[in-house]
């Protein structure tokens, strides 16, 4: 159990109460007792010296001789009470005598001077007193041994009597008595801890169901219910339970319905449109090639049915692209990619040449997607070209799987450049693909106004357009959005930052080693449609 658990603090508050109400009991019954058997034991052993002490010292003289004090101490000494006696009176010389049945024990010395004071105390006599002496007693310990002293004096010029009886069996009584209620109190506490422990086992069952049937819930089974039995309060919380669970079901099956819709409607429509796509395309590229031949006022308006012709093909592509991540059909096609080759012909391939600077070593080599890593280069390297300023800056590195600790994972440090960021080079093979480890690491930075605080956050949303900042822009909003979901579906991740000396920074992390193997549909490949999927399956870009 842990510390906090419901259980353990069940536990723990029955086992404090039935501790509490234990002791309690245990100790009003000890005092109870306690004071019985003392009271009891202290009247029957007063009220026998009381009588022994009239009875025996009746028939001495006024000064009796020291021989009979010390037979009337023995005699009362022979009484039931089993106690020591001592009697002190003066004889007809004058001098004190002590009669006493145990010297050890009792003598003058030994009677506590308080006692003494207060038994030699004469009190005047009235109607509300009628003896000048009393009956006097205390409880002492003499050498460990607990014991009843009492003294009186005889009314009328009498000796004066002490008595000392032991109460080591009575102390020897209670302590049986309180080893007798520490023991109930113990079991009273250990029996309080089982039933804890069962109560706490009735009531927390359903709660463990009900969390157990939660984490199925949270985990996307949505037809988990609970079996309610009873009609109390946790059975109540059961059929709630349930109720929720059916609503959430009924409304994530009526959501995913419609987005099923939605994402068979795009991935129609786009599909629908490239037929009509095609013919435009065709067309718009004759009259590209007749443009010089052209009637000068006709010329501009030819260009623009050129350009949003391809803006419009670009977007269908796109969208084709978006419902295949959504619809979770997009697969990879791994191979072996030297990364510097890689980005070179991507850069080649769009005549960026001129306008980006590549800094990358060749020989490192991942096993990734060479046609999604091109999707993701374009969009980046184009991204940076469009809204940034040149010169735009590739570099290509490889890490540790793990970023460094305290440095947030694709963010360059406060103050350092995009390729000190970056680290090292660690020691590589060349042409070699390290098994397992390391991630590949490519940043591409531009020097242009950088990208606003409040724009970073939503740069990979689709159809995002910062307008606002980039007023320049023309694409459709969803390239990096599907630069992103290609880095994704490859274990890896883009981020984006601000240079600290200026432009934007956008760092893909790619794993070397890409475990997930899966080969894109050769229907896909070849542009067909999918029966099943009903959407296009040809790539964007």
């Amino acid at each position: 159990m842990r510390l906090t658990s419901l259980r353990l603090r069940l536990v723990v508050v029955f086992a404090l109460v039935a501790l509490t109400a234990a002791v309690s009991a245990s100790g009003i019954a000890y005092w109870l007792n306690r004071n019985t058997v003392l009271d009891r034991t202290q009247n029957a052993a007063l009220q026998d010296f009381r009588k022994a002490l009239e009875d025996n010292t009746r028939s001495l003289p006024l000064r009796p001789r020291c021989a009979e004090l010390q037979d009337a101490a023995r005699q009362m000494a022979s009484g039931p009470q089993n106690y020591t006696v001592l009697l002190i009176g003066e004889d007809r010389a004058g001098k004190q005598c002590a009669a006493t049945t145990n010297k050890d024990l009792l003598t003058p010395s030994t009677v506590p001077q308080s006692l003494r004071n207060a038994v030699d105390q004469v009190r005047p006599v009235d109607e509300n007193n009628h003896d000048a002496h009393h009956l006097y007693w205390q409880r002492n310990e003499v050498g460990d041994v607990p014991y009843l002293i009492a003294g009186a004096k005889v009314t009328g010029g009498g000796p004066t009597g002490y008595m000392m009886k032991s109460l080591a069996t009575e102390r020897q009584d209670l302590s049986s008595l309180g080893w007798s209620l520490g023991i109930a109190t113990a079991l009273a506490l250990v029996g309080s801890a089982l039933l804890a422990q069962a109560a706490a086992t009735t009531v927390l069952r359903p709660v463990q169901r009900l969390g157990y049937a939660a984490r199925q819930l949270g985990e996307g089974r949505l037809d988990t219910r609970l079996r309610v039995t009873g009609t109390d309060e946790l059975a109540d919380l059961s059929r709630t339970f349930n109720r929720t669970a059916e609503r959430l079901q009924q409304r994530v099956e009526e959501l995913s319905g419609r987005e099923a819709a939605s994402r068979r409607f795009v991935a129609d429509m786009s599909h629908e449109l490239r037929t009509p796509l095609t013919a435009i395309t065709a067309v718009t590229e004759v009259l590209e090639e007749e443009a010089d031949s052209l009637d000068p006022m006709i010329a501009p308006a030819v260009q623009l049915v050129v350009s949003e012709t391809r803006r419009l093909n670009d977007l269908v592509e796109n969208l084709m692209e978006v419902t295949r991540f959504d619809a979770g059909t997009a697969r990879l096609v791994l191979d072996d990619v030297d990364v510097a080759d890689q980005v070179t012909a991507c850069i080649d391939a769009r005549a960026w040449l001129d306008a980006v600077e590549l800094d990358a070593d060749r020989g490192i080599v991942a096993l990734l997607d060479p046609r999604r890593l091109d999707v993701i280069l374009a969009n980046l390297i184009g991204n940076a070209l469009k809204h940034g300023g040149s010169p735009v800056r590739v570099s290509v590195r490889t890490e540790p799987a793990e970023p460094a600790a305290g440095a947030p994972a694709g963010e360059a440090p406060e103050g350092a450049t995009a390729e000190s960021a970056a680290g090292g080079d660690p020691a590589r093979v060349e042409g070699e693909r390290e098994p397992g480890g390391g991630q590949l690491v490519i940043r591409v930075r531009d020097h242009g106004p950088g990208i606003p605080e409040e724009v970073l956050p939503h740069v990979f949303d689709r159809f995002y357009k910062a307008s606002a900042s980039r007023p320049r822009s023309e694409g459709s909003g969803l390239g990096l959005s599907i630069a992103q979901e290609n880095a994704h579906i490859h274990g890896g991740r883009i981020s984006a930052s601000n240079h600290p000396e200026g432009g934007a920074v956008f760092t893909l992390r790619l794993p070397m080693d890409t475990s997930q193997p899966a080969d894109e549909d050769e229907r896909g490949d070849r542009g067909e449609r999918p029966a099943d999927a009903g959407q296009g399956a040809e790539d964007g870009r």
